[in-house]
This record gives structure tokens, C-alpha cells and sequence, in this order.
């Protein structure tokens, strides 16, 4: 239930009445919009007299949500989030880009490109050190040595880095990591969502191989509901009958997911192709969906890579893909303020 308040509402009411929805167990999420203060009400809302909300004085109009998330939610949001992230951030007109290898191979290998797409506009390193592999004899990353290697990467930089957890246990490695991913085979890992909704730090969730839209929304209403709305999502592609490629991006989940949620998105077009030709042509058509960033993956030397070299893009590639991207970046689509 969202709950809009007219124009400069009477502070005493407005205490009054928020006092008397805590009264009922309500959580109250309040929202400045460009025009109006509304309240997100979180809980058993049929508790809730609509009729004698809508009759209070401060009270313009009162609406029931009946959609399952409701902290992701829109309507109970207004303007767009932006995620603070170390020296930058994700949304709110920054344009991200994720840049790094696939998995974490050597001090020497990381360093070297997090240098190389630092120097073409990247705004975070990303880079594996906790691998969810199909099969048990492929590489499964250095893990912890590796996150030693991705944050002295980040020293020498100044990039904040990214980085997949895969199980709880993990968590404490994860202190000095600026966003902790979700993969997406963990998307609802549900007891580790909730875990990470008491951490803090912002928290980039990536859409499952099959999921809905609504089912993403929900893994983020998890860590919501725990308290931590740093939120990203990342659309990297959904598993289709089609074989041409590693997956199928879906493109559409861009300009929906800005409909439906105030939470900023972003494309990893690397996952989602699995084809290195392919990452500019669907990273330029990302931007001009208008995505709030890209995640894409770099790689010193790919044909050697232990990981992934197939979808992942030389320094100079790359380099090529943001001067592609910085020129859509103007003509990219933007959510109406009043909606489609």
C-alpha cells in the first residue's frame, strides 16, 4: 500500500499519523518524489482503514500495491536510486561500466588490465575469484588468495572492484569488496539474499537462467526487507531454445525493469552472447535501451584465458567498445517521468 501525501503536509498530522501506523506493525518507507511525499507501507496492510487514510486532511490519495515486492517497487519510489560505490556510483546519470577478467589468474594478469580499462573509462574492476563452474574439473577460481590479488588490482587503481560470493561462509573475505555479486545461479539462494540484506555494501544481483522479471525483483526484495536497498540489478542473458549463442539477451528486461523498479540497471552482454564479436553490437544496443551501466569481460591474453576467453575482450577491444558506447550514450532512452 502506498500512502500520498498533499503538498507541504502538517508535521504534527504527519507524525500522528505515521505513529499510528507503526501502532499497527506497519513498516513505513517514506519517499520524497519531485511533488509529493509518499509512504510505502511494508506489512499486514488489511489491517489498514483505507477509507479513513483517504479522509485525513494531509492524505491525497491512497493506493493498494499488488504486486509481491514492494521496497523494489516503483510506485513506492519515485525517483531512481543511485548506489554510492567507492569514488563513484551506479545510477543517477553515471553511466557504469565493469571491466575485468573473468577469473582472477595472477597478480601480474589482473593488475595489467585493471591499468588497461581503467585507461578506457571503466568505472569498476570486476573479477572472479570464486568460480561456480558446470563441471567440477574446470578451473574454480584462487578464492581467497584471489580477492588478496583483485584488492592490491583495486590499490593500484583506485577502481572499486566487484566480485561473486558463492556461499555464507565466504562472507568475511568479502570486507574490503565494494559490491558483492550474485551470480546467477545463486540468484535465489534465499538464506544467503537475506544475509547480505544486513551488510550494507551495495549488492549486484544478476538474473537467473530462467528467471522472471518479477522473480529478480523479488531476490532483491530479500536483501531489502533485511535493510540494505544498495541494489543492482544485471541482465545477462536467459536461457531460450535458440543455441547460436551462450544465451539469449533479453534486451525488453532493460526498459521494463525501469518501469516496474526504481533500482538501477545494468547488461553483462558477455554472459549473455558468450561471443566476443558480439559484446560491442549488444553493449551499444544496451546503452541506447537505456541500461545505467555494462558489465563486460577483459582479458590480457583470451585464447589462454582459464576461464571464459571465448566472450571476453582484449584491452583494445574494449577500448573500441567504450568509444561505441560514449557515442550512443546521448541518444539512449530514458524512463518518462510519467510513465509508458
Amino acid at each position: 500500500m502506498i500512502v500520498i501525501l498533499k503538498k507541504h503536509p502538517d508535521e504534527k498530522q504527519l507524525n500522528n499519523l505515521m505513529a499510528w501506523l507503526k501502532s499497527l506493525n506497519i513498516d513505513i518507507h517514506p519517499s520524497e518524489g519531485a511533488t509529493h511525499l509518499v509512504l510505502g507501507l511494508v506489512g499486514d496492510t488489511s489491517v489498514v482503514d483505507i477509507d479513513l487514510l483517504r479522509a485525513l486532511d494531509i492524505v491525497e490519495d491512497v493506493k493498494r500495491v499488488q504486486e509481491p515486492y514492494k521496497n523494489a517497487n516503483r510506485k513506492f519510489h519515485e525517483e531512481d536510486s543511485v548506489i554510492p560505490v567507492g569514488n563513484t556510483q551506479v545510477g543517477g546519470g553515471v553511466f557504469s561500466v565493469i571491466a575485468g577478467p573473468c577469473s582472477i589468474e595472477s597478480e601480474e594478469q589482473v593488475c595489467l588490465i585493471a591499468a588497461a580499462v581503467k585507461a578506457s573509462g571503466a568505472t569498476m574492476l570486476r573479477g572472479g575469484a570464486f568460480k561456480p563452474r558446470t563441471s567440477p574439473y574446470a578451473f574454480q577460481g584462487l578464492r581467497g588468495h584471489g580477492l588478496e590479488l583483485l584488492l592490491e588490482a583495486k590499490r593500484l587503481t583506485g577502481l572499486p572492484v566487484v566480485t561473486e560470493i558463492m556461499d555464507l561462509s565466504q562472507l568475511p573475505l568479502f570486507d574490503e569488496v565494494d559490491v558483492i555479486q550474485v551470480g546467477a545461479r545463486n540468484m535465489q539462494n534465499f538464506e544467503l539474499l537475506k544475509e547480505l540484506g544486513h551488510t550494507g555494501k551495495p549488492i549486484l544481483i544478476k538474473r537467473g537462467l530462467a528467471n522472471t522479471l518479477q522473480e529478480l525483483l523479488m531476490s532483491a526484495e530479500y536483501v531489502m526487507a533485511g535493510g540494505n536497498e544498495k541494489v543492482i540489478l544485471c541482465e545477462r542473458g536467459i536461457r531460450t531454445f535458440e543455441t547460436a549463442t551462450r544465451n539469449t539477451l533479453d534486451l525488453s528486461a532493460v526498459p521494463m525493469l525501469k518501469k516496474l523498479t526504481h533500482l538501477p540497471v545494468i547488461v553483462d552482454p558477455s554472459h549473455a552472447t558468450g561471443i566476443s564479436w558480439m559484446v560491442k553490437p549488444m553493449a551499444l544496443a544496451a546503452t541506447a535501451a537505456g541500461a545505467d551501466g555494462l558489465m563486460i569481460e577483459v582479458h590480457n591474453d583470451p585464447k589462454r584465458a582459464l576461464c571464459d576467453g571465448a566472450q571476453s575482450l582484449t584491452p583494445e577491444a574494449f577500448r573500441d567498445v567504450m568509444e561505441g558506447v560514449r557515442a550512443v550514450l546521448p541518444h539512449a532512452w530514458h524512463m518518462p517521468k510519467e510513465g509508458v
